[in-house]
């Protein structure tokens, strides 16, 4: 089964846990979410996998996220919206398998999709 790694190629996590896949397999879809943003209905397909709220996928040291959302408490829907406008607002890396969902920090977390 094929895994999907969405990406940030000048992330030193990011790399650090491409690296990790790379060394169990080769059967990778490298997803560079910063140029292809997820839409949001595979926003929420991979929320759900992680079991988690929208909120907690946002990255709150991000400068869209200071300038834009500091301070403010949205629905479900508007983060995950907020998150296709703004990408960089996105944790990463995410890596799918199947139906199943991990954030690669720290990058070893890579390990529990085998």
């Amino acid at each position: 089964m094929s895994f999907t790694f969405y990406h940030n190629p000048r992330c030193r996590k990011s790399r650090e846990a491409l690296s990790i896949l790379e060394e169990h397999t080769d059967d990778i879809e490298i997803v560079e979410y910063l140029k292809e943003p997820p839409s949001e209905v595979e926003l929420k397909r991979i929320i759900g996998l992680l079991g988690i709220d929208a909120i907690e996928l946002v990255r709150k040291g991000e400068d869209d996220f200071k300038i834009n959302f500091k301070g403010q408490d949205l629905p479900e829907g508007e983060w995950i919206k907020a998150m296709v406008k703004y990408p960089k607002l996105i944790e990463r890396p995410i890596i799918l398998k199947g139906n199943r969902a991990i954030i690669g920090r720290p990058s070893e977390n890579v390990k529990l999709l085998f």
